[in-house]
């Protein structure tokens, strides 16, 4: 056993997010009621010091740890911040929420289990491993999206738990036949054991692996539940399952896809998976009339822009940063767009967004950030993050692919401005956008213009990060 292999500091951020988790759990028990702001302090210290800790350990030489089962590298160090960072915007947007909320500490609980569940995804380098995170990014997301207590909410939290279910017991099936196949499910031994093996049955167990990461990235085959999930809970639970599980989902579909043997064109398989999901989740967000509905399917249409990368990987030296820079401005403003559907939470239609711009002109410059930074225009994060990752598909050889980023960017373009313009349109004349817009929440609207601001520093600064990435 190397002395780079059993190292608990090197997973200092997996064990501030699992400590602040518990401190919830267990301090929320006795907390009185109107005090349950504590866990909530708890937790934001808890996502600080993982999120520090990460960033202090970018610099260190890539190791494995604990018998070769851990990856601490450039790839877990980005997903532990970005991850972490996303999560504490959630929290944040969540707070007018969540306040006086009987179940207040739990949802910061299962926000950090579910948080933790997804770095694990992100670093793991054995497929037991693989497992052991989606099931603990899973079973809180499954208590997140029920909290609601609605009947909306009860049933996308039923399927949300049968599709994690029937997919999770898919991707434990593809482990057990890759294992019956090499005889381990370290990576460092997966590609040479399986080399030799029928590809046929490789494929069969990759493929089942596969469908179960492609639940938690919200992508096809495994993208039925994020709509429902999305328009049924709350907005701090919605934001939260449209964002970090799929920063750790890709980030592992990528790492297996490293090491996957070449007897199988894996390129074409997750190329095939990221123009479905693009193409499906724009199509179907083109006849949608809630906000929260049509970023569902958004969401699912960005998992496809974010595999664009991963097929790429190995193809092509843009991969990888390519791949982490999309998810970094993807994460900042998902948060945004959901952070403004969460200032108005009576808003439930297109059509209410009539005459914002007028009353509310901050947070309306904060949902145009977003959802124009959705669709990739400068100059937003987003925007260089599509342009590379078409870059990295077509210097991976997958022209084909880049041109369908393209064409697709082009059509999500028609029912974001559905949302957007009529913000800017008068109210009708017997109605006032003061009156329908309600209460705001001043939280909610402040992380919106903060991670939208945020958004386009990133933009503006890429060249700058981009050095962090290669």
């Amino acid at each position: 056993m190397g002395g780079m292999e059993m190292q608990p500091g090197a997973l200092l951020p997996e064990i501030f997010l699992l400590i602040g988790a518990l401190a919830c759990l267990v301090g929320g028990s006795f907390l009185p009621r109107r005090r349950q702001h504590v866990a909530r302090l708890i937790a934001i210290g808890a996502l600080v010091a993982a999120t520090l800790a990460a960033a202090a350990d970018l610099s260190a030489a890539p190791s494995s740890v604990f018998e070769m089962t851990y990856a601490v590298d450039t790839l877990t160090g980005a997903a532990r911040i970005l991850i972490s960072v996303s999560t504490l915007l959630v929290i944040c947007l969540g707070v007018d929420e969540l306040a006086g909320d009987a179940r207040e500490s739990e949802t910061y609980c299962l926000l950090l289990l579910a948080a933790l569940g997804a770095v694990l995804l992100a670093g793991a380098d054995d497929l037991l491993l693989v497992v052991t995170g989606y099931l603990l990014a899973s079973i809180p997301l499954n208590g997140l999206v029920g909290l609601a207590r609605t009947g909306p909410a009860a049933e996308a939290a039923m399927k949300t738990y049968l599709m994690g279910a029937l997919l999770g017991i898919g991707l434990m099936l593809g482990v057990v036949m890759l294992y019956g196949l090499a005889g381990t499910t370290t990576y460092s031994e997966l590609s040479t054991e399986l080399a030799g093996a029928p590809p046929t049955a490789v494929a069969f167990g990759t493929v089942a692996i596969l469908g179960g990461l492609m639940f938690k990235a919200g992508a096809v085959p495994g993208h039925f539940w994020v709509p429902d999930a999305a328009q049924g809970t709350s907005a701090t639970a919605a934001a939260f399952l449209t964002t970090a599980p799929k920063i750790g989902a890709v980030v592992a579909t990528y790492r297996l896809v490293l090491e996957l043997p070449a007897t199988v064109d894996w390129a074409i398989l997750i190329a095939a998976l990221a123009a479905l999901s693009m193409t499906l989740g724009n199509l179907a967000a083109l006849g949608q009339t809630d906000p929260r509905r049509l970023l569902g399917w958004s969401t699912v249409s960005q998992a496809g822009y974010a595999l664009v990368p991963v097929a790429a990987a190995g193809a092509s030296d843009l991969a990888q940063p390519s791949m982490l820079f999309f998810l970094a401005g993807y994460a900042l403003t998902n948060v945004t767009a959901f952070a403004v559907v969460a200032a108005h939470p009576q808003l439930r239609t297109l059509a209410s967004y009539r005459g914002l711009a007028r009353t509310h002109p901050g947070t309306i410059a904060a949902l145009v950030v977003s959802l124009l930074g959705l669709v990739g225009t400068p100059p937003t994060a987003l925007f260089v993050g599509k342009l590379t990752t078409a870059t990295a598909a077509w210097d991976g050889g997958l022209a084909w692919l880049a041109v369908t980023v393209m064409l697709n960017s082009v059509v999500s373009l028609v029912y974001y401005l559905r949302w957007v313009v009529p913000a800017f349109l008068p109210p009708k004349a017997d109605e006032s956008a003061t009156d329908r817009a309600g209460a705001v929440r001043p939280w909610a609207t402040r992380t919106a213009q903060t991670a939208g601001v945020a958004s386009v520093l990133l933009g503006v600064g890429a060249g700058l990060a981009w050095t962090f990435l290669v």
